[in-house]
């Protein structure tokens, strides 16, 4: 019988001066990467205990790694960037992770053996061909029957850097990319429209290593030296944006309520939602901002507001908020105006159809909106809204944003939800339930 999560009553006001949050999960997991191939021990704190960074873990375990994880640290033992054990017929599951799948495939690409990758049953319908194109161009070799997995690396004899334009602006893509440069012999050349740059940042602020950043208008220019090796590093890793939006959107669109997360990753690549919803009328504020490795991290202090207003959202926007979009269609559906979204495409690539989904959920909760242009959304808002019917979440592939989405949505306008797989959220954000409990909420 599947587990499902009932909420019946709307958040109280709260006025919280201090809310603490996991570790990031994208530096989580490029943090587990760059361990296993640097030279020696390296050292994490508040690294995330979730599914996806267990499953980064156990793939590097497989591959020779010795990786230790406590509650507070974590140490990983690397043997350098030509340092993994392949051994015959070796199996890698990503589970529910798109960025350990595809950003280990490009971490293998010297194997001497055949690997094989595979995922869980959300994840192995995720289109990975954004990753095998550019990697076939180092010479990258794959067995595979569809652009999905599972699929298997094939030795490789000879590997050699390329030039690549990545026009999709995917932080994984470009992340591959990037590891596999670090595998070859002379300089790899990358032009990408801008997303998240996590790993640009610890090669150039941790590991000291040899590439070179340049922005363009629309475009990053990246250039890599590969096969320089690099030494091991500490990292403290600051809590995710990502987790802090439901927090965020909450307080937002709460009664008399207030919030301040503590010590978040405002990257600007990561920190669309809140441009956007200050844009739409919150007064959301970074404080104590002070920049680490590169990475800008606040604190963020958000309050309730009666004035939010509809949005025609300029796509330019859409990369830096890509994971919060689900949070900015349920503010949008509560404020007053017309919002229109446009260029969402890869909210379908995601681990559900999240475009299709999130138009779903806002129709079951009674609010106009209609599909625009096959990937964009038209959403009439409705500030008076108040849900008395009951409501059942419980067709998304048990995608993690959805769910949380649903239970924030369901604290906010009232009405009976049952929101199924709440075990869904052990991907990303294991104690988002617990937190809430935290700050009042009726959850059982």
């Amino acid at each position: 019988m599947r587990n499902f999560v009932l909420v019946k009553k709307k958040i109280n006001k709260f006025d919280i001066k201090s809310l603490s949050l996991p570790g990031d999960k994208s530096l989580s997991i490029r943090f587990i990467i760059f361990a296993s191939l640097a030279n020696g021990k390296s050292k994490a704190y508040n690294l995330l205990n979730s599914e996806d960074v267990k499953s980064t873990i156990k793939c590097f375990s497989k591959l020779g790694i010795k990786i230790i994880f406590k509650k507070n640290f974590c140490e990983v033992y690397g043997k350098g960037l030509f340092g993994l054990n392949y051994k015959p017929n070796i199996i890698l599951d990503s589970g529910n992770s798109g960025t350990c799948a595809r950003l280990i495939m490009a971490s293998v690409v010297d194997t001497s053996k055949k690997i094989t990758f595979i995922g869980d049953k959300s994840l192995s319908k995720r289109d990975m061909s954004r990753i095998t194109i550019p990697l076939k161009k180092f010479g990258v070799n794959f067995k595979n029957k569809t652009n999905t997995l599972p699929l298997s690396v094939l030795p490789t004899t000879k590997l050699k850097p390329i030039k690549y334009f990545e026009n999709l602006g995917s932080a994984q893509c470009k992340s591959a990319v990037i590891i596999a440069a670090l595998k070859t012999k002379g300089k790899t050349f990358l032009k990408c429209k801008p997303s998240r740059n996590h790993t640009e940042l610890i090669l150039k602020n941790v590991l000291k290593a040899p590439i070179k950043l340049k922005k363009k208008k629309n475009f990053d220019l990246i250039e890599i030296q590969g096969n320089k090796e690099f030494k091991s590093f500490k990292y403290d890793i600051p809590s995710d944006i990502s987790s802090a939006a439901f927090f965020i959107v909450l307080t937002l669109l709460g009664k008399n309520s207030s919030m301040i997360i503590k010590n978040i990753n405002t990257n600007p690549t990561r920190t669309g939602i809140i441009h956007i919803l200050n844009l739409m009328g919150a007064k959301i504020k970074l404080l104590n901002t002070k920049i680490y490795n590169g990475e800008k991290i606040s604190d963020i202090f958000v309050k309730s507001s009666k004035t939010l207003k509809g949005i025609n959202l300029n796509p330019k926007h859409n990369s830096s908020a890509i994971d919060e979009f689900l949070l900015i269609f349920l503010t949008a559906s509560l404020c007053k105006g017309i919002s229109t979204f446009k260029n969402l495409s890869e909210l379908n690539k995601k681990e559900s159809k999240r475009l299709n989904l999130g138009i779903k959920i806002l129709r079951l909760m009674g609010i106009k909106v209609k599909k625009i242009n096959k990937d964009g959304i038209k959403i009439w808002g409705n500030p008076n809204l108040e849900i008395n019917h009951n409501i059942k979440i419980n067709d998304y592939l048990k995608d993690h944003r959805i769910f949380m989405m649903s239970v924030i949505a369901s604290l906010t306008v009232g009405g009976k939800w049952k929101i199924f797989d709440p075990d869904s959220i052990k991907t990303s954000f294991p104690s988002f339930l617990k937190l809430l409990k935290k700050c009042g909420a009726k959850i059982n």
